[in-house]
């Protein structure tokens, strides 16, 4: 099975920032939520970077 470059940190950012937002919403440790959703979000956005860039290679 082959899986496209930058997929696996972009699926995996997605779970992080809604876990971060779930947190946040039931008022779990706001900060430590506020945090988790900013490391989801930096890995959606530097997984689709990845997969945009891998796209022109080809």
């Amino acid at each position: 099975m082959k899986v496209r470059e930058g997929l696996i940190p972009t699926a995996l950012g997605s779970a992080v920032t809604i876990t971060g937002a779930i947190m946040k919403k039931r008022d779990v440790a706001p900060m430590i939520a506020a945090g988790i959703v900013g490391f989801g979000l930096a890995h959606v956005f530097l997984g689709t970077v990845d997969m945009v860039q891998h796209n022109h290679h080809r």
